[in-house]
């Protein structure tokens, strides 16, 4: 994933609202989201390179989505894929800290990354470009290819429309026009991640378009207080000359219950960070 908007806790009906855009190279082979034949309870896209994926939703409630860090360094060759690590979360039990902090230990064996884990009752974020294991209080976030919260303008831009957007639920219509926004930032807003000037440009829209690289697939999870998921996504095709905006590949829409003993925690007592 290349930018996550999620609103924790900011809504009456829903508890978890997010939105988020996954960026690739179009040569990188992946499948849509669907429930897994390996793992039937886990619904998720597949990374059919390393076998990982880089959004999922279980039936138990466990949530772990990730992005790239973008610093301009040279990254290094691993052995395991930043797409296990939420695959791995998704179909153990440990508990999201837990889980976190036994990643911390093996941190420096992946490229930089930013996590987002959490199940029926927290929400957890950790990069292993800061090292700091945060349980997050209810909020309107966003998340990029930096820190959490980062002000690189699409992601201002992205909190700002999810704040206005969740106004207006159950019509996604705000939601989906963000996701799908070719706009690019000015040059003056730009931040400096060590890329060329033209590739900041290109990356600093919320719906990114090159011959090579750019938005795969888009979507939207709602989870209600009543343990109701909506899961919707959307794949692209890769741009057509022909076409003045990549149509609609593939349209996933499923909706299932969470196990009838996993719901999400009330946190009206928490303070909110907006």
């Amino acid at each position: 994933m290349c930018l996550i908007l999620f609103a924790y806790h900011q809504h009456p009906r829903y508890p978890l609202i997010l939105a988020a855009n996954r960026d690739e190279y179009f040569q990188r082979p992946s499948a849509p989201a669907n429930f897994w034949a390996e793992y039937p309870d886990l619904l998720a896209g597949k990374d059919l390179a390393e076998g990982g994926t880089w959004l999922g939703v279980t039936r138990q409630g466990r949530l772990a989505v990730i992005t790239n860090y973008r610093d301009g360094q040279p990254g290094t060759t691993f052995t395991r894929s930043r797409g296990k690590l939420t695959l791995d979360y998704l179909t153990a039990v440990t508990a999201p800290r837990d889980y976190l902090q036994q990643l911390h230990c093996h941190r420096t064996q992946y490229n930089g990354f930013n996590l987002l884990v959490g199940d029926c009752q927290e929400l957890y974020y950790y990069s292993n470009r800061q090292g700091d294991i945060r349980a997050l209080k209810p909020g309107i976030y966003g998340l990029s290819n930096h820190l959490l919260n980062t002000p690189w303008p699409k992601v201002k831009a992205g909190r700002d429309s999810l704040r206005q957007a969740i106004e207006k639920l159950p019509d996604t219509s705000a939601l989906w026009s963000f996701l799908q926004s070719p706009n690019q930032a000015p040059d003056h807003q730009l931040p400096d991640t060590g890329v060329p000037l033209e590739w900041e440009r290109l990356l600093s829209a919320a719906f990114i378009d090159s011959d090579d690289y750019g938005t795969r697939a888009s979507t939207l999870l709602l989870i209600d207080n009543e343990g109701e998921v909506s899961f919707t996504e959307l794949s692209y095709t890769k741009p057509l000359a022909s076409a003045p905006s990549r149509p609609v590949d593939n349209r996933v829409e499923i909706s299932f219950s969470l196990d009838s003993s996993d719901r999400l925690a009330s946190s009206a007592s928490a303070q909110a960070e907006t």
